[in-house]
């Protein structure tokens, strides 16, 4: 119980004394948004290295080659833990909002900081508000934001199952013609959730897979696109079984 109670110390007093931080971040947001965008990344990277090194946890990562520096991508994972959104944003080179659910927004401070992320706040109960989303990520992989979401729709309960990939995700990246990075992720279940509510040292192996082109798919390929994807995932998660 240790590594939690230090954890949620050092996140309460974060969000509590980092309004200066805010109140900075929202001028440079007026003057130069996309200054804006790189620092609250810095500041993520920091904060959430922070949280990394208290909780334990070992990483290794692969393919980290595979991202594109340039330019825009739209990220798809499989989801096994709320550290998924934490260690990926450690190796991500560019701004990246992620796709979370809608209870995330209840926490005031945290929203703010998220919303500077360019992250995205989906209710999947809610059909409208859920392509309302999708079509602001569009025009965001449009702006050089990418994004990264989690299209199974809920965390994975079993860490050897990956879940459906729901196809509407994928509309981010056939209307926006960005790339697809498909992204495995091993073992992050075991920092928290495995024993919940206890946070233990892990090792979580992160792969990131070659970018999948978009453009000019016709429709069957375009229908195809999500179960691609999910084999592609799979295989990485599988062959990376024996790493953990």
């Amino acid at each position: 119980m240790f590594r939690i109670i230090i954890l949620l110390i050092v996140v309460f007093l974060f969000l509590t004394f980092s309004f200066p931080i805010l109140i900075y971040e929202a001028i440079l947001g007026k003057i130069d948004p996309a200054k804006r965008d790189k620092s609250a990344l810095a500041w993520a990277k920091w904060a959430f290295g922070v949280v990394i090194f208290l909780s334990g946890t070992k990483i290794t990562v692969k393919g980290i080659e595979n991202i594109p520096t340039d330019r825009s991508v739209l990220y798809i994972a499989n989801h096994q833990s709320y550290f998924d959104i934490i260690i990926n944003y450690l190796y991500v080179p560019r701004p990246t909002g992620f796709i979370s659910k809608n209870e995330v927004e209840k926490v005031p401070s945290l929203r703010v900081w998220m919303r500077y992320l360019r992250c995205l706040f989906m209710d999947r109960k809610d059909i409208k508000q859920s392509l309302g989303i999708i079509l602001k990520a569009i025009d965001y992989v449009k702006e050089g934001i990418s994004i990264f979401i989690f299209p199974e729709g809920t965390r994975a309960k079993n860490e050897d199952e990956i879940l459906p990939f729901k196809a509407g995700s994928f509309k981010i990246a056939t209307k926006s013609g960005c790339e697809i990075v498909p992204v495995s992720i091993n073992n992050s279940a075991a920092v928290f959730e495995k024993q919940f509510p206890k946070v233990k040292k892990a090792h979580v192996v992160l792969e990131y897979g070659k970018p999948i082109p978009t453009k000019d798919l016709d429709k069957e390929q375009i229908k195809a696109l999500p179960e691609l994807v999910r084999s592609q995932i799979i295989e990485m998660h599988t062959n990376n079984k024996a790493i953990v």
